[in-house]
């Protein structure tokens, strides 16, 4: 148990222009004359530790005449002495003794407190449970990981990818406590917060015939092999709207639902594809060129809550830091021509 002041006691203390800081020897407002504030604790503590006023005075860094003065108003107040001087210095009276081991008491519980808040602050004794989609997870959901362990440095976290049909589940059953996902689903017992607009690229390997254009057509998209995300998916549906309203065939030679399987497969030169700007942002995956479609292909994505469940300070922290990573992946909108 350390020698040192209540924490945050200073609030207690008060300044007088000139003098420095002052103890007041009035009692707190609410407090009997009868009872002991923690002012008043915390400076009978000091005295008995150091022995003496200016040594009491220093450890609480106050003025040794507002030590004095509340000592005796507090021993007149209590009817107890709790002090013999002898040569300068303080002694406990063996009336006292019983107080002082009721004050360390005290100031073990106080101490005990501090450091259950000061947990708490690091968030030690909490989880954040995190459900994310995958092309949400893949980039965006690290970086905002990475800023929440910063200013809860001892969170624990539980980080789980799922299948947008998996979403509800996730938060009714109490599994996680919010999901980011890439659209609104129709849940009366969910509650949508906005993320971030992005929109989607055509990738195409290094080397390809198409690397070193900037912007591409879905007409011309159709002259070669594509491999594209499940027209059920969110995104897989904006390319088959796209290419519906063009009359254009929606010809997928390979069907993948993952955006890291789709990149894969066209580093591995077996086609070009459409993917969201946030599986692929800071350059996530190598030897890949972006070339931005022509067509409009903007999209929305939300974190989903359970509806009337309060956010934890955890959870509120985590969304704004998601929210901000993946707002500056489209700002400023420009290409981005390559992933390297």
């Amino acid at each position: 148990m350390g020698g040192g002041p209540l924490p945050r006691l200073a609030a207690h203390m008060l300044a007088v222009p000139g003098d420095g800081p002052q103890v007041s020897d009035r009692p707190a407002m609410g407090y009997p004359a009868s009872m002991m504030t923690l002012r008043q604790i915390e400076v009978i503590r000091a005295v008995m530790i150091s022995g003496t006023i200016t040594g009491a005075a220093k450890l609480l860094n106050v003025s040794a005449p507002g030590i004095s003065r509340l000592i005796k108003y507090t021993e007149r107040s209590l009817g107890v002495r709790f002090f013999m001087r002898q040569n300068g210095r303080y002694f406990p009276t063996p009336d006292a003794q019983l107080i002082f081991e009721q004050i360390n008491t005290i100031y073990k519980k106080v101490d005990d407190l501090a450091e259950v808040v000061g947990k708490i602050g690091r968030g030690q004794l909490s989880e954040l449970r995190i459900g994310s989609v995958p092309s949400i997870a893949q980039v965006m959901v690290p970086r905002a990981v990475e800023k929440i362990r910063k200013r809860y440095p001892d969170l624990k976290l539980d980080i789980n990818i799922l299948k947008i049909e998996e979403v509800i589940d996730y938060l009714l059953l109490g599994k996680g406590d919010c999901a980011a996902i890439s659209y609104k689903l129709d849940h009366p017992a969910l509650e949508f917060l906005p993320l971030a607009s992005g929109r989607l690229f055509c990738i195409v390997p290094e080397g390809h015939a198409l690397a070193e254009r900037k912007k591409i057509s879905a007409a011309e998209m159709t002259r070669f092999p594509l491999i594209g995300i499940d027209p059920t998916d969110p995104y897989g549906r904006i390319m088959s709207e796209l290419f519906a309203r063009n009359k254009l065939p929606y010809d997928i030679t390979i069907r993948a639902r993952f955006g890291n399987t789709v990149c894969s497969l066209v580093q591995a030169r077996l086609g070009i594809a459409v993917i969201d700007e946030f599986s692929v942002a800071h350059g996530n995956i190598p030897g890949l060129r972006l070339l931005e479609i022509q067509e409009p292909t903007r999209f929305d994505t939300f974190i989903a809550i359970k509806r009337g469940a309060p956010l934890s300070p955890y959870a509120t922290h985590f969304i704004a830091s998601l929210r901000e990573e993946m707002e500056a992946v489209g700002k400023p909108r420009r290409t981005r021509p390559s992933t390297r």
